[in-house]
């Protein structure tokens, strides 16, 4: 992604016409947040997002993630969002870009891992965190598919994948009764839809 920070997520969206933040880029490039956002738009699919250098380096998953280190998912990457962003959940109007629903399907920190820093990491196309969430957690890796060079004006498509380490689930099925409520509010997408008042959420199992 180049330009400046977030420019690309502006253009794409009406500040006044969307709930969503519009945010700007921290100085502070020390922030270890990652979010994942069940997004109810166009196409279901969940958005992948690590906070790196004062913004959430954004991946679109289809399928989203997998606790299953046999699932490979491709995360194509998106804008770069505000990290405001990683608590928002709402409804983007309709006519505007995304429009739909939004949830926060997971929420935590993480940590870079094999000694290089988010940025380097980013920067070579392969990915090593720790994920500390409710619902994804430890090992996990996305590695760019493709070379960015070659096409810079293609979209870059990566996989994300499960590491083998004792959070491994080969039972995992994201479509699970146990995940349709967000970790923030405790809402379902209908009721988030639907402007229901937020709930207390309720603390899940390290392994949900």
């Amino acid at each position: 992604m180049t330009g400046m920070p977030l420019e690309e997520y502006r253009r794409k969206r009406k500040s006044t016409e969307t709930p969503e933040p519009a945010g700007r880029a921290r100085r502070s490039r020390h922030s270890r947040v990652f979010v994942v956002q069940k997004h109810d738009a166009s196409r279901l699919h969940y958005d992948f997002r690590l906070a790196i250098a004062g913004v959430l380096v954004s991946w679109a998953v289809p399928k989203g993630p997998s606790m299953n280190p046999a699932e490979k998912r491709l995360a194509v990457r998106t804008e770069d969002h505000p990290l405001e962003y990683a608590e928002f959940e709402g409804v983007i109007p309709a006519g505007q870009y995304g429009a739909g629903t939004v949830m926060v399907w997971d929420l935590g920190t993480y940590e870079p891992q094999d000694g290089l820093s988010p940025e380097e990491q980013l920067a070579r196309g392969k990915i090593d965190i720790a994920l500390h969430g409710q619902r994804l957690r430890r090992g996990f890796a996305l590695i760019e598919t493709g070379n960015r060079l070659a096409d810079p004006g293609k979209k870059e498509r990566w996989i994300l994948v499960k590491q083998r380490d004792e959070y491994a689930d080969p039972s995992w099925d994201i479509e699970s009764a146990r995940f349709a409520r967000s970790v923030l509010t405790s809402r379902t997408l209908k009721e988030i839809a639907a402007g229901s008042p937020r709930k207390m959420p309720r603390l899940e199992g390290a392994r949900a």
